[in-house]
């Protein structure tokens, strides 16, 4: 059995296994907050130095043929996703460990429920079939429905639970129609005989792949928050608990790349001029609406939650440039989601980490003069923004600079140029809240936040936010943005490998 067919394996069962001991934990004595804390900590860490060392190889492998049939598939791209998930997952406990000590509600169901949803994105990292991606993608949306709900005693949060649960169920259902009728016309839902059907097939007798094709399509517009299947963004990320929040817009927001790339750049290439038109209309709407929207935000929370749709627009232009030159595209999508993911959990994990346990709707005013009592934390906050925001010396600028050279490349100037101005729109609501941590007198009296191990993991997400931007620049031995670059490259490639 090789390395590869191990850690497959084995980091996921290793997850689920610490969730049901924890969940068995939380019946006796033995449980305590703190315990349950570390021991996830602890079992994220060593599954991400399982991994670590399957990034920088290109490979594919089946995971137990004879088990699974071919359902599930290790290759360097579900070993990316893979630590995508854990590294996300290890920055939200970490640097919310101080919202969560503080907040009663967070109990060991708590612990178990973010554990279950890893593990569901784990498996749908390696899914290479629809259904299982379909039942992978459910276990984490499930988990992470109930863990927007998890302050039953909060307004905001039931509603924000209630709408996530009925309409993220509905697109489970759309997804579900449309893999029926892919099915109904191949015969079979497994990605590689999906792709076998539609290449000895034209267009004109593939009328059920495409409309299924659609409608999965919709529900990956759906879980991106793309305009207009992404209404429910604003009072989901509002309503959910800040560590839950930081977890769901830079880990779980990521996740269905994990399939859409595989079907979309792979199985679905050959229907590219069909499927082009829609991504290219769907971009544009979703970076105009969610910029609209960011701008008239009075919330810190609700201005992020707005321009994740943004952010979402300037993935769709990546996948909407991947039919011309797949292997460039899809290789600046997978560094945007590493950009993205680092600069969106840092982000929500320091309002997490000054939210002090409340679920109180920060403002702009709450932030005012952040910089004179807590320079380091005001400082990470500046760099999260200037990140998301795309200025250079960031890891957030090379990102938008790969997704816009792509879409050149592949003809889409146009979109590059709306994605450019949409960048440039955000600089006003990014910068709004530099301007309240540095230009405004404190409005609030100097207070302890405590917690080094949050702190640290702060400041960690920080440097790397500029280390991903200028690092290889500065110290060409030092690995920078270059080595990203080289394991986006090696995920691509390896999704043409045979099996």
């Amino acid at each position: 059995m090789s390395a590869e067919f191990s850690n497959a394996l084995l980091v996921p069962l290793l997850i689920l296994g610490t969730a049901v001991l924890i969940l068995m934990l939380g019946q006796t004595r033995l449980y305590t907050k703190r315990r349950a804390h570390y021991l996830s900590l602890g079992v994220v860490a060593a599954s991400l130095l399982l991994l670590q060392g399957d990034l920088f190889d290109t490979h594919s492998l089946p995971v137990a043929r004879e088990l699974f049939n071919g359902m599930l598939l290790y290759d360097t791209f579900a070993a990316l996703f893979m630590v995508l998930f854990l590294l996300g997952t290890l920055m939200t406990l970490t640097v919310g460990r101080a919202f969560i000590d503080r907040a009663p509600y967070f109990n060991a169901e708590s612990f178990v429920l973010l554990l279950l949803a890893l593990f569901g994105m784990l498996v749908l990292a390696m899914a290479h079939e629809l259904f299982t991606a379909l039942i992978a993608l459910e276990i984490a949306s499930m988990s992470v429905y109930i863990l927007v709900g998890l302050n039953r005693y909060h307004e905001r949060a039931a509603e924000a639970f209630f709408k996530y649960l009925l309409l993220g169920s509905m697109m489970a259902s759309v997804y579900l129609l449309g893999m029926a009728l892919i099915y109904a016309q191949t015969g079979s839902t497994h990605l590689g005989d999906i792709a076998a059907y539609i290449a000895i097939h034209t267009i004109d007798g593939l009328y059920l792949v495409l409309a299924g094709g659609m409608l999965i399509m919709a529900t990956i517009l759906f879980k991106i928050a793309a305009v207009p299947f992404g209404i429910w963004v604003l009072d989901v990320y509002e309503g959910a608990s800040l560590p839950v929040t930081a977890f769901m817009a830079g880990t779980f927001k990521i996740a269905v790349f994990a399939i859409a790339l595989r079907l979309y750049i792979v199985d679905y290439l050959p229907l590219e001029e069909f499927y082009t038109p829609l991504l290219v209309v769907a971009a544009v709407v979703t970076l105009v609406a969610g910029s609209l929207s960011a701008v008239s935000q009075q919330g810190v929370r609700r201005m992020l939650a707005a321009s994740s749709i943004v952010h979402g627009g300037y993935l769709l232009i990546g996948l909407a440039s991947t039919g011309t030159i797949g292997s460039s595209a899809a290789s600046a999508i997978l560094f945007y989601l590493v950009a993205y993911m680092l600069s969106a959990v840092g982000a929500f994990g320091i309002l997490s980490y000054i939210g002090r346990g409340s679920d109180t709707s920060l403002t702009y005013d709450d932030l005012k003069g952040l910089a004179a009592h807590h320079p380091l934390v005001a400082a990470s906050l500046g760099i999260f923004m200037l990140s998301l925001a795309g200025f250079p010396s960031t890891i957030g600028f090379l990102g938008k600079f790969y997704i816009f050279t792509a879409a050149i490349e592949a003809g889409h100037i146009a979109l590059a140029l709306l994605g450019a101005l949409a960048a440039f729109v955000s600089i006003y609501y990014y910068f709004k809240v530099i301007v309240m941590l540095y230009f405004h007198p404190a409005e609030v009296a100097r207070r302890s936040y405590g917690y080094p191990l949050s702190f640290l993991a702060i400041l960690l997400s920080a440097v790397a936010v500029v280390w991903g931007g200028i690092g290889t620049g500065l110290i060409s031995l030092m690995p920078g943005a270059d080595i990203i670059t080289q394991i986006a490259r090696h995920g691509v490639e390896s999704l043409t490998l045979p099996l």
